[in-house]
């Protein structure tokens, strides 16, 4: 089964500051179709405005990814870490048994776009951690690239949440296809351009649900920037 999640279907905030797009209910923003999928629980797009930021904030018994698009984001956490982020770097922060961060962009002019991503664990009370890795445009042109897996599959940085994502850049004439099992759910989202994923048209911020499906395709891509979730059901 396909189901089609269009970009302005989303939640939407407007706080001044940031100006959010939510695919899952979250904050003020319910729709009860949409409460996560699988183990997939939130997929923000925020755009962070020059000087400004998340104070600090606690979280726990979550898997926390974000994935930067453009200008930086800034990381302060109660472990100790004090991180940048920047383009083509995926972060994260297991929550576990209580962590507090904050997250900023300090530029003076470039907004921070980005996607906050959160998976449920697959066990509550873990200890807290923290992991970043810098992954290159060339290693995600014209594949699906893991970039974060449990127990850190592949090389890919480590969750502790029965998922996988995959990051793909695709152009023109490059496509994949991404063996899924029927069993488990499945979900793209395209960050950025236009791509047809399992014969459907998607544009920027529109995703494809899917479950009970054997694979993932994606082809015809217009500077196409796709994130795949192989996810527990």
């Amino acid at each position: 089964m396909l189901t089609l999640r269009r970009s302005h279907e989303r939640g939407q905030a407007d706080h001044g500051w940031l100006q959010s797009r939510h695919s899952f209910s979250f904050a003020n923003y319910h729709d009860p179709r949409y409460m996560g999928w699988g183990n997939l629980r939130v997929i923000n797009e925020d755009r962070v405005a020059p000087g400004m930021g998340f104070g600090t904030h606690g979280h726990r018994d979550m898997e926390i990814i974000s994935y930067v698009l453009s200008g930086e984001l800034a990381h302060q956490d109660s472990m100790g870490h004090v991180k940048t982020i920047p383009p083509g770097d995926v972060q994260r922060m297991s929550a576990g048994t209580g962590v507090m961060h904050s997250e900023f962009n300090h530029s003076d002019s470039q907004t921070t776009h980005f996607l906050q991503i959160w998976l449920l664990p697959s066990r509550a009370g873990i200890a807290p951690g923290y992991e970043q890795a810098s992954i290159s445009d060339a290693d995600k042109r014209g594949r699906l690239l893991l970039i974060a897996a449990p127990a850190g599959e592949g090389g890919a940085v480590s969750m502790h949440a029965d998922a996988r994502i995959y990051a793909g850049l695709f152009d023109g004439d490059e496509e994949t296809r991404l063996a899924i099992d029927p069993a488990r759910k499945a979900y793209v989202h395209v960050v950025r351009g236009s791509v047809e994923a399992n014969g459907q048209a998607l544009q920027a911020g529109d995703a494809l649900l899917l479950s009970g499906e054997a694979q993932v395709t994606l082809a015809r891509g217009e500077d196409a920037e796709v994130l795949v979730f192989d996810l527990a059901p």
